[in-house]
């Protein structure tokens, strides 16, 4: 599996934890940095950033992808659109959450995220 990561590094730790969730050894950690303009539109920005990666149209569909997306919630749900675009399908992803009272502040990974589950299930409260 390939984790494409759109936020802070991650540790080993962390990778582990991620491996563990998921019963997938990772095959590539690809750190991409997001930092936005909130001057400049969205869309273009991830399109850009997504275009940084060098993954082929047939990778994008058929290889196991995970993703931690920008903390940064517009950022975030305008790559899930990108994605979906060019997967064909909702990419899992890596919720992160704080360790409570961490001095310095640390993060933990909470759970993995089927989007495409989600959207199944949703789907059927139409």
């Amino acid at each position: 599996m390939i984790l494409i990561n759109f936020s802070h590094p991650i540790t080993e730790e962390q990778q582990a934890k991620i491996e563990a969730l998921t019963n997938h050894r990772l095959e590539a950690v690809l750190h991409v940095p997001s930092q936005f303009d909130h001057e400049a539109p969205f869309s273009e920005q991830v399109a850009g950033l997504v275009d940084s990666i060098s993954l082929s149209p047939e990778e994008w569909q058929n290889k196991p992808l995970l993703i931690i997306p920008p903390a940064y919630n517009f950022a975030a749900v305008t790559l899930m659109a990108e994605l979906h675009g060019r997967m064909g399908y909702f990419p899992g992803i890596v919720r992160i959450r704080p360790v409570p009272e961490s001095s310095p502040p640390r993060f933990e990974i909470a759970e993995i995220i089927n989007l495409q589950a989600v959207r199944e299930q949703a789907r059927l409260k139409r």
